[in-house]
């Protein structure tokens, strides 16, 4: 087939090598153009330089001189991922069989922008892929193909992701094979059953520590690479410090010594537990082990290299600010 892929982000590399190493005619990228100060090439486009293949950064796909370059092309079908713009029905006219995308979510769950995230921010055991046939919905046209995978529980959204982007241009390519061949069967999706992930904003990083634990490790884990998940460290007689967190586990706090039981008051959430050896504070539910901690304009240090560093107590807090 004659294809046309359209991509910007890293997830939709892997699936355009996998094109550019297959039977299949692929006759241009699209990718969106550089912005912001930096202005640097998307990885989509330093990917189609390298393997050489005709790249085209239009400021709108939407736009009727665009319409009219794609339709110059007579591509068969245009792939779709992580591209950045939603197509309008004449973009999707311009190819034979219209348009194909490939989601990081089992479909119709998690529709939107960040879809690995919001399965692991929810604690999922279970996403995958899923390729659809486009329709002006947002991810909501019929399905081609589905490829689901287990999350492991201390798997973050950046190595979630990686892996799904790897696994996702054998998918699109065996769809690609039965539109080609005249036997793929499009599955409606179940619209009682869509759930929407928007991006994800620096906000959502800030940890409440009166969440269960669980939640507060996945959070850290969705946020993981970017906003990353923070806290402040409440120092005494000095500004508090903020601390991004990188890995956690999840520990049943130690319980108070039987002669002290009663006699003292019970750890708040956001109470540092423990320091040494290792960094344990209080949430809503239990407790939660601080693995990796970056502080303010430092490096990635782990507990016992933070606390060498910086001194943590118990009694002390961490909270949102």
């Amino acid at each position: 087939m004659r294809l046309v892929m359209l991509g910007t982000g890293p997830f939709a590399v892997p699936t355009l090598q996998r094109l550019h190493a297959s039977p299949h005619e692929l006759l241009r990228v699209i990718t969106r153009p550089p912005r912001g100060r930096k202005a640097e090439s998307s990885p989509m486009q330093c990917a189609a330089e390298e393997l050489g293949v005709p790249v085209w950064l239009p400021e709108t796909i939407n736009s009727d001189a665009a319409v009219a370059e794609l339709q110059s092309l007579h591509a068969n079908l245009l792939v779709v991922c992580d591209y950045g713009e939603i197509l309008k029905p004449p973009v999707l006219a311009a190819a034979a069989h219209g348009g194909i995308n490939l989601h990081g979510s089992l479909l119709p769950k998690y529709r939107g922008a960040a879809p690995v995230q919001w399965a692991v921010l929810n604690g999922d055991a279970e996403t995958g892929n899923t390729v659809i046939q486009m329709t002006p919905g947002l991810d909501a046209g019929p399905i081609l193909g589905i490829d689901r995978v287990s999350i492991d529980p201390d798997e973050t959204a950046g190595e979630l992701e990686a892996g799904l982007a790897q696994r996702g241009g054998d998918l699109v390519l065996s769809v690609i094979d039965a539109l080609a061949a005249g036997t793929a069967k499009p599955i409606p999706q179940d619209k009682s059953q869509a759930s929407k992930a928007p991006r994800l904003k620096k906000e959502h990083g800030q940890i409440d520590w009166s969440r269960p634990a669980i939640a507060i490790k996945n959070q850290i884990r969705a946020l993981d690479p970017w906003p990353r998940a923070y806290t402040h460290w409440q120092r005494p007689n000095a500004q508090p410090l903020r601390l991004i967190i990188h890995r956690a586990r999840v520990t049943p706090a130690a319980p108070l010594p039987a002669e002290l039981a009663g006699s003292v008051p019970l750890p708040r959430p956001g109470d540092i537990l423990e320091a040494a050896p290792r960094l344990l504070i209080a949430t809503g539910d239990s407790a939660l082990e601080l693995v990796q901690i970056q502080p303010a304009g430092k490096r990635v240090m782990t507990a016992a290299e933070l606390l060498r560093g910086y001194p943590l107590a118990p009694g002390q807090r961490l909270s949102q600010v």
